[in-house]
């Protein structure tokens, strides 16, 4: 078990990464799993998804919104009052931003996407600190693909990403020294409930059939389709694990090969 007795925080419960990340935190051998979303009811469906599995993990829920630093606090708090310590944080709560050119975007929705994904991931982060310091810890960022292939009408999304990614290089080489290790892996295309959504839409919006624009994608990922996202989760769980105890400002492309940097 790759997460044994360890106390893991997961944010952006919600359906997708966030749920198979703590579903599978618990299969993984966590002792507790601690879930964070703005919405009661996501983290009440990833508790019963847990409680499901039978292994008596214990679980503490709490709405939590990450752009307001005083809830990431209360948050990490309750962890570790409850649980007596924190092992690994998976940052994985995440705002699309506004989906526009970037010739005429709103900066508002520039602004909303910052907020939570870099100042939010930072907030929750710099929480956990104190706590991790005592024993050691895992910082996981989920970031995107987006930040190395950019795409259309995604800049502000991606250049809220990317400057997630150049905190959590310095972020790790402060940490080092209390054991603490922060890693980022880079999700490309997840094939879960969002991602159905997406393609439901398009194939609404252009008439064509969704079979084939799914076949479109996945025609640009060399192993021939869109990675699941429990699979994308088994991923972000290496760097949890002790298995990366001693690697640190790493970055891990998850995309079934559609983008393999040099």
């Amino acid at each position: 078990m790759l997460l044994k007795d360890k106390v893991v925080i997961v944010s952006g419960i919600g359906p997708g990464l966030g749920q198979e990340l703590s579903t599978l935190a618990a299969k993984e051998g966590a002792s507790a799993v601690v879930l964070a979303a703005r919405t009661e009811a996501k983290l009440d469906v990833a508790e019963q998804e847990i409680k499901a599995l039978g292994l008596g993990t214990k679980v503490l829920k709490m709405a939590t919104d990450i752009a307001d630093k005083e809830q990431c606090t209360a948050l990490a708090d309750a962890a570790a009052k409850t649980f007596g310590r924190i092992d690994v944080l998976f940052n994985s709560a995440y705002n699309p931003g506004s989906f526009e050119p970037i010739e005429s975007a709103d900066m508002a929705g520039w602004r909303a996407a910052m907020d939570v994904n870099l100042f939010g991931t930072m907030y929750l982060s710099q929480a956990c600190i104190p706590h991790m310091k005592l024993s050691g810890g895992s910082i996981v960022m989920i970031a995107t693909m987006v930040e190395h292939k950019p795409m259309a009408t995604q800049g502000g999304y991606g250049a809220s990403k990317m400057a997630l990614r150049a905190a959590t290089k310095h972020l790790a080489l402060e940490l080092g020294q209390y054991d603490i290790r922060v890693n980022s892996v880079h999700m490309g295309w997840m094939w879960g409930p969002n991602v159905e959504m997406y393609f439901d839409w398009q194939s609404q919006s252009t008439g064509r059939d969704k079979t084939d624009l799914i076949a479109e994608v996945a025609e640009n990922i060399p192993l021939g389709e869109i990675p699941d996202d429990g699979e994308c989760a088994k991923a972000a769980l290496f760097f949890a694990s002790d298995y990366a105890r001693v690697v640190t400002g790493a970055a891990l492309d998850v995309n079934g090969g559609e983008y393999m940097p040099i």
